[in-house]
């Protein structure tokens, strides 16, 4: 029986790819913090292994990673998904507590848990093993008041890049799924607060087929890199692309003109114009092929 840790397995897309890999019939190992709510996702499976931990204290990691190697026997794959987002505010609202909470849980939880699977990994036999990290859409592309999200989820690119890189020689390989607006129960409060400006969204489940369609790929393949996104946004950026050509030659003309500053490939206007122009540059970056 393949094995798989899933951190953050208590609700949103950590529970729902928790409950595809056990209807798969691999050992689960459900870790996060509240116990209880962890034995709901875990009721009738005999595979599901209930691991409380806190992933911001780097001792509570490793027992429970040395808890589900003494009973699953060995750890094949880490989807290493545990974060929160912070509030939407800008960068001189945030309080520097703000700032540690969201890195304690997106960076370096994220981190301590690499690291134990990774040290797993390498020492046992047959070497070798599995670390799929969630990253973002904003790894990609900042939502606006999200300075602490976004900067923890660059910071796991990197660190999957690293992983995959150093594991080459343990047969252990690393992968990232950027995710959109997965319907998560989170997603559904927010749009049932404000329903005539719901984004476009998908099923919560198909973010679940995705991580299980890189956990079951051989050891000598791997998905570094996917984004798993929205069907209607590729449409939508479409359309505020071609509402904007104006504004976009109008970039062009003030950064030839010395007026605006040019990084790859987008034109930034110093003064006004700012907002409108961002969100094409968002729209642009949303223009890539459907996973």
């Amino acid at each position: 029986m393949k094995t798989i840790i899933v951190t953050g397995a208590s609700a949103g897309i950590g529970a729902a790819c928790a409950q595809r890999f056990l209807a798969a019939g691999w050992c689960v190992g459900l870790l996060a913090r509240r116990p209880e709510t962890l034995a709901k996702v875990a009721a009738g499976h005999e595979n599901a292994l209930v691991l409380p931990c806190d992933v911001t204290d780097p001792a509570q990691v490793e027992t429970a990673f040395g808890a589900f190697v003494a009973q699953a026997g060995r750890l094949d794959v880490l989807f290493n998904n545990a974060g929160m987002i912070g509030r939407a505010v800008p960068i001189d609202e945030l309080s520097i507590e703000e700032w540690r909470q969201v890195r304690d849980v997106n960076l370096d939880g994220m981190f301590y848990c690499a690291r134990a699977a990774f040290g797993q990994m390498r020492g046992q036999a047959p070497m070798g093993g599995r670390i799929i990290n969630n990253g973002s859409i904003s790894a990609h592309v900042p939502r606006e008041g999200s300075v602490t999200y976004t900067t923890t989820k660059h910071a796991i690119t990197g660190l999957t890049r690293s992983l995959s890189l150093d594991g080459r020689a343990f047969d252990i390989a690393c992968g990232q799924i950027d995710i959109g607006n997965a319907r998560t129960e989170l997603l559904e409060g927010l749009i049932a607060q404000n329903p005539e400006a719901a984004p476009p969204t998908m099923k919560v489940d198909d973010v679940a087929k995705a991580v299980l369609q890189m956990a079951e790929l051989g050891p000598e393949a791997n998905v570094q890199l996917m984004t798993n996104s929205m069907a209607g946004l590729y449409e939508q950026a479409a359309d505020l692309m071609a509402a904007m050509a104006g504004e976009i030659e109008a970039a062009a003309d003030a950064a030839r003109n010395g007026e605006a500053n040019l990084a790859i490939g987008t034109a930034v206007p110093c003064e006004e114009g700012i907002q409108r122009v961002l969100k094409l540059i968002q729209a642009a970056a949303l223009l890539r092929p459907k996973v």
